[in-house]
Protein backbone atom coordinates (compact mmCIF):
# COMPACT_ATOMS: atom_id res chain seq x y z
CA UNK A 1 0.00 0.00 0.00
CA UNK A 2 2.85 2.38 0.84
CA UNK A 3 4.36 1.92 -2.62
CA UNK A 4 1.00 2.48 -4.32
CA UNK A 5 0.39 5.65 -2.31
CA UNK A 6 3.90 6.93 -3.03
CA UNK A 7 3.22 6.43 -6.76
CA UNK A 8 0.10 8.61 -6.55
CA UNK A 9 -2.63 6.04 -5.95
CA UNK A 10 -5.49 6.98 -3.66
CA UNK A 11 -6.21 3.41 -2.58
CA UNK A 12 -5.67 -0.27 -3.26
CA UNK A 13 -7.93 -3.23 -3.93
CA UNK A 14 -7.82 -5.92 -1.25
CA UNK A 15 -10.73 -8.31 -1.75
CA UNK A 16 -9.05 -11.70 -1.80
CA UNK A 17 -7.58 -11.78 1.75
CA UNK A 18 -10.90 -10.63 3.21
CA UNK A 19 -12.82 -13.26 1.21
CA UNK A 20 -10.96 -16.04 3.04
CA UNK A 21 -10.93 -14.46 6.51
CA UNK A 22 -12.87 -15.95 9.41
CA UNK A 23 -15.52 -13.23 9.06
CA UNK A 24 -16.25 -14.04 5.42
CA UNK A 25 -19.55 -15.70 4.55
CA UNK A 26 -17.85 -18.14 2.16
CA UNK A 27 -18.83 -21.77 2.69
CA UNK A 28 -16.57 -22.76 5.64
CA UNK A 29 -15.58 -26.12 4.13
CA UNK A 30 -14.65 -24.53 0.82
CA UNK A 31 -12.77 -21.71 2.56
CA UNK A 32 -10.73 -24.07 4.74
CA UNK A 33 -9.91 -26.29 1.75
CA UNK A 34 -8.65 -23.31 -0.25
CA UNK A 35 -6.49 -22.16 2.69
CA UNK A 36 -5.17 -25.70 3.16
CA UNK A 37 -4.23 -25.92 -0.51
CA UNK A 38 -2.69 -22.43 -0.52
CA UNK A 39 -0.46 -23.52 2.36
CA UNK A 40 0.39 -26.74 0.45
CA UNK A 41 1.10 -24.82 -2.75
CA UNK A 42 -1.48 -26.72 -4.81
CA UNK A 43 -3.86 -23.89 -5.69
CA UNK A 44 -3.61 -21.49 -8.61
CA UNK A 45 -5.62 -18.67 -10.15
CA UNK A 46 -6.30 -18.67 -13.88
CA UNK A 47 -7.85 -15.90 -15.90
CA UNK A 48 -10.74 -17.11 -18.04
CA UNK A 49 -11.87 -14.98 -20.94
CA UNK A 50 -14.66 -17.46 -21.74
CA UNK A 51 -16.50 -18.31 -18.51
CA UNK A 52 -18.39 -15.06 -17.94
CA UNK A 53 -21.60 -14.61 -19.94
CA UNK A 54 -20.78 -10.88 -20.00
CA UNK A 55 -17.42 -11.42 -21.69
CA UNK A 56 -15.57 -9.85 -18.78
CA UNK A 57 -12.44 -11.81 -17.77
CA UNK A 58 -12.78 -13.70 -14.49
CA UNK A 59 -10.01 -15.04 -12.29
CA UNK A 60 -11.00 -18.59 -11.39
CA UNK A 61 -9.50 -20.68 -8.59
CA UNK A 62 -8.18 -24.09 -9.62
CA UNK A 63 -7.47 -26.61 -6.85
CA UNK A 64 -6.06 -30.09 -6.82
CA UNK A 65 -8.66 -32.81 -6.34
CA UNK A 66 -11.56 -30.42 -6.01
CA UNK A 67 -14.46 -30.46 -8.44
CA UNK A 68 -15.34 -26.90 -9.38
CA UNK A 69 -17.83 -25.71 -11.95
CA UNK A 70 -15.03 -25.00 -14.43
CA UNK A 71 -14.18 -28.71 -14.46
CA UNK A 72 -17.56 -29.49 -15.96
CA UNK A 73 -18.78 -26.48 -17.90
CA UNK A 74 -20.44 -28.44 -20.70
CA UNK A 75 -22.18 -31.19 -18.64
CA UNK A 76 -23.71 -28.56 -16.32
CA UNK A 77 -27.44 -28.05 -16.74
CA UNK A 78 -27.66 -24.70 -18.50
CA UNK A 79 -30.03 -22.28 -16.86
CA UNK A 80 -30.31 -18.55 -16.28
CA UNK A 81 -32.85 -18.26 -13.50
CA UNK A 82 -31.38 -15.43 -11.45
CA UNK A 83 -30.62 -13.14 -14.35
CA UNK A 84 -28.23 -10.69 -12.69
CA UNK A 85 -25.79 -10.74 -15.63
CA UNK A 86 -28.24 -10.86 -18.51
CA UNK A 87 -27.81 -8.44 -21.38
CA UNK A 88 -30.53 -6.46 -23.06
CA UNK A 89 -31.41 -6.86 -26.73
CA UNK A 90 -34.09 -5.39 -28.97
CA UNK A 91 -36.87 -7.79 -29.92
CA UNK A 92 -38.45 -7.79 -33.38
CA UNK A 93 -41.43 -5.82 -32.02
CA UNK A 94 -39.10 -3.10 -30.70
CA UNK A 95 -39.42 -4.04 -27.03
CA UNK A 96 -36.48 -4.98 -24.82
CA UNK A 97 -35.70 -8.62 -24.06
CA UNK A 98 -33.01 -10.26 -21.95
CA UNK A 99 -30.57 -13.06 -22.71
CA UNK A 100 -27.60 -14.73 -21.05
CA UNK A 101 -24.80 -16.72 -22.67
CA UNK A 102 -25.12 -19.29 -19.85
CA UNK A 103 -28.80 -20.05 -20.54
CA UNK A 104 -29.82 -23.00 -22.74
CA UNK A 105 -28.22 -22.55 -26.17
CA UNK A 106 -31.49 -22.88 -28.09
CA UNK A 107 -33.10 -20.16 -25.95
CA UNK A 108 -30.16 -17.81 -26.44
CA UNK A 109 -30.13 -18.33 -30.21
CA UNK A 110 -33.93 -17.90 -30.40
CA UNK A 111 -33.40 -14.46 -28.82
CA UNK A 112 -31.05 -13.47 -31.63
CA UNK A 113 -27.80 -14.46 -29.93
CA UNK A 114 -24.97 -16.27 -31.67
CA UNK A 115 -24.36 -19.90 -30.69
CA UNK A 116 -20.60 -19.29 -30.39
CA UNK A 117 -21.33 -16.73 -27.65
CA UNK A 118 -22.61 -19.58 -25.44
CA UNK A 119 -19.49 -21.77 -25.58
CA UNK A 120 -17.83 -22.38 -22.20
CA UNK A 121 -20.13 -19.90 -20.45
CA UNK A 122 -20.81 -20.46 -16.77
CA UNK A 123 -23.77 -19.24 -14.75
CA UNK A 124 -21.86 -16.93 -12.44
CA UNK A 125 -25.01 -15.90 -10.58
CA UNK A 126 -25.74 -19.46 -9.42
CA UNK A 127 -22.07 -20.40 -9.03
CA UNK A 128 -21.21 -17.42 -6.85
CA UNK A 129 -24.28 -18.01 -4.65
CA UNK A 130 -23.06 -21.58 -4.15
CA UNK A 131 -19.73 -20.24 -2.82
CA UNK A 132 -21.58 -18.75 0.15
CA UNK A 133 -23.63 -21.90 0.74
CA UNK A 134 -26.72 -20.80 -1.16
CA UNK A 135 -26.37 -23.06 -4.19
CA UNK A 136 -29.65 -24.06 -5.75
CA UNK A 137 -30.59 -27.73 -5.68
CA UNK A 138 -32.00 -29.25 -8.85
CA UNK A 139 -33.01 -32.93 -8.86
CA UNK A 140 -30.90 -33.51 -5.76
CA UNK A 141 -27.75 -31.91 -7.24
CA UNK A 142 -26.34 -28.76 -5.64
CA UNK A 143 -25.07 -26.08 -8.00
CA UNK A 144 -21.28 -26.19 -8.19
CA UNK A 145 -19.36 -23.18 -6.87
CA UNK A 146 -17.61 -20.71 -9.15
CA UNK A 147 -14.70 -19.62 -7.00
CA UNK A 148 -13.10 -16.35 -8.07
CA UNK A 149 -10.08 -14.70 -6.46
CA UNK A 150 -7.31 -12.31 -7.31
CA UNK A 151 -3.77 -13.39 -8.11
CA UNK A 152 -2.82 -12.68 -4.48
CA UNK A 153 -4.72 -15.80 -3.38
CA UNK A 154 -1.50 -17.81 -3.44
CA UNK A 155 -0.07 -15.43 -0.79
CA UNK A 156 -2.86 -15.51 1.83
CA UNK A 157 -0.85 -18.04 3.83
CA UNK A 158 1.09 -15.08 5.28
CA UNK A 159 -1.98 -14.25 7.39
CA UNK A 160 -2.27 -17.73 8.93
CA UNK A 161 -0.40 -17.92 12.23
CA UNK A 162 1.46 -21.10 13.14
CA UNK A 163 -0.86 -23.72 14.59
CA UNK A 164 -3.99 -22.08 13.16
CA UNK A 165 -6.01 -22.91 10.09
CA UNK A 166 -7.47 -19.48 9.40
CA UNK A 167 -7.09 -15.79 10.08
CA UNK A 168 -9.19 -12.73 10.87
CA UNK A 169 -10.01 -9.60 8.92
CA UNK A 170 -8.10 -7.74 11.64
CA UNK A 171 -4.97 -9.72 10.66
CA UNK A 172 -5.36 -8.44 7.11
CA UNK A 173 -5.86 -4.85 8.27
CA UNK A 174 -2.83 -5.09 10.56
CA UNK A 175 -0.75 -6.31 7.62
CA UNK A 176 -1.97 -3.53 5.34
CA UNK A 177 -1.31 -0.81 7.90
CA UNK A 178 2.09 -2.29 8.75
Amino acid sequence: MALALSEGATGIQVGTPFAYSNESEMNPGLKSEVIRQVLAGTVRVETSFDASPTGYPFKLVQMEGHHLVTDSIEPRHRVCDMGYLRTAYRKDDGSIGWRCGAEPVASYVAKGGKEEDTRNKVCLCNGLMSVVGLGQVRKGVVELPVLTSGDELVRIGRFVKQGQSGYSAADVIDHILG
